[in-house]
């Protein structure tokens, strides 16, 4: 995969440099201080990933980001964790805090290098309604049965769903709202408009963030109060 630094600071520039050379799947073809120079550049090549910065004059991250090519996976980058939820809402693969560690920079590119993968073989799979408990999915030329029960969370990515089982993940060409109608309302809930998770795979949760084995998905700022009332409260019930 190729990848660009998109950054105002030189210094965070350069640490994203010596990162990525822990990073032998990545290859560096640019680095620039301003969106609008990056922009200028992705109009001519095409980029697998950019490392992008949040916070910067004239253009910022997030709004970059809204105007790439949907092919371009997107980390963001940013001394701010508060703007962790505002990336999902932009389908970024990940968020990191600056400064940035190198063993969970590492998590980071696994991630983006993993759903790059899932994504040149997405146009290969599509999902078909199977019964009450399990619909089927069509990857390899054959169509595998999924239980909605092993499903842990469905994660929203540019056209796709990406279904993240126990070991495996499955993507699709399809939006969050159309897999949603073929998900039983009763065990899936969104939590963000990047997110749907299985509620019967709830491990913890906080005010933000909903814990799924290793798993910490953001809760949407305009989804909390129906995460909270929907399901804090019914667990509440269940225990009365």
């Amino acid at each position: 995969m190729n990848c660009i630094i998109v950054d105002d600071e030189p210094l965070a520039r350069e640490a994203i440099e010596i990162l990525l050379e822990s990073a032998p799947e990545l290859t560096l073809v640019g680095t620039f201080g301003s969106a609008l120079a990056a922009q200028r550049f992705l109009s001519q090549t095409q980029v697998d990933l950019a490392f992008l910065d949040i916070q910067m004059p004239g253009l910022t991250g997030i709004e970059f980001a809204r105007t790439i090519s949907p092919q371009t996976l997107v980390i963001f980058t940013t001394a701010y964790s508060e703007y962790a939820i505002d990336s999902y809402e932009v389908d970024a693969v990940d968020f990191l805090v600056k400064p940035v560690e190198k063993e969970r920079f590492l998590k980071a590119v696994d991630k983006a290098v993993s759903y790059f993968k899932l994504l040149t073989q997405g146009d290969k799979q599509n999902i078909e309604p199977g019964a009450d408990d399990y619909f089927f999915v069509k990857s390899d030329r054959k169509y595998c049965k999924v239980c909605f029960a092993d499903i842990l969370f469905v994660e929203g990515l540019k056209d796709y769903v990406v279904l993240q089982l126990e070991n495996q993940k499955i993507i699709t060409r399809m939006n969050l709202k159309g897999i949603s109608a073929l998900l039983p309302q009763s065990m899936f809930m969104r939590v963000s408009k990047s997110y749907i998770v299985n509620t019967i795979h709830i491990d913890a949760f906080d005010n933000n963030d909903i814990y799924i084995g290793p798993h910490e998905i953001a809760i949407g700022e305009s989804f909390r109060d129906e995460f909270f009332d929907a399901f804090v409260n019914n667990q509440k019930r269940g225990r009365g």
